[in-house]
């Protein structure tokens, strides 16, 4: 769904009282990706491959980081975006990404972002993101072998219970952005100062 944002997925504040306030969850909790979107995963020797099939967004970055966080745990040191068929990615999916490379900078991990087109690739650099991620490495192991991974890749099933945890999710990787560089901490005060407040006023709400 498009929620109008800004060129390279910049979220406003309005936006983001939006964002809270729709995509109800349905019985029974899970925040589901749409049939327009899907996050499609597997496993390899080395790596963890991760597609986003449509927009990339703040609906679509809770099943990635969710599975990519468990791969970690498992030892996964090398996680793999594949933004192929990814038609764009909103602020808080960038945020994702970058969360994810900072987890794994301490054990010498890395994310790699595979199918890069202009517009996503303009997106990750005006975001300074391409100092954190590393974008179509051209020595990769998994490069010869693209289109039988993406054969073998299965849906992902995990995601988000209720409103706050969107909050939290969203403040998080506006968080994360912010950390990066001086220029997007001033771009997203407003943002997370919104989603702090809307986190402290309602830290027990679920859908």
């Amino acid at each position: 769904m498009n929620h109008g944002n800004p060129p390279h997925g910049r979220l406003t504040s309005g936006q983001v009282r939006g964002l809270l306030r729709t995509h109800p969850s349905p019985i029974g909790g899970l925040l589901p990706v749409t049939a327009e979107t899907s996050i499609l995963v597997g496993d390899f020797d080395g790596f963890t491959w991760i597609r986003c099939e449509g927009k990339g967004s703040f609906l679509t970055s809770p099943p990635l980081k969710d599975y990519a966080e468990s791969r970690i745990t498992s030892g996964e040191r090398c996680l793999v975006i594949d933004l192929a068929a990814c038609t764009g990615m909103d602020s808080t999916f960038m945020g994702t990404l970058a969360g994810l490379s900072t987890r794994l900078q301490p054990s010498e991990g890395k994310v790699q972002v595979a199918g890069v087109n202009e517009r996503n690739r303009r997106s990750l650099e005006d975001l300074g993101l391409d100092f954190l991620l590393e974008i179509e490495p051209q020595d990769a192991v998994w490069r010869p072998s693209i289109d039988s991974i993406r054969q073998s890749l299965s849906p992902s099933t995990t995601g988000l219970s209720g409103i706050n945890d969107r909050a939290r999710h969203v403040l998080e990787a506006h968080k994360v952005l912010s950390s990066a560089n001086q220029e997007n901490a001033k771009k997203f005060a407003g943002v997370v100062s919104l989603l702090e407040a809307e986190v402290a006023a309602k830290p027990d709400l679920e859908q």
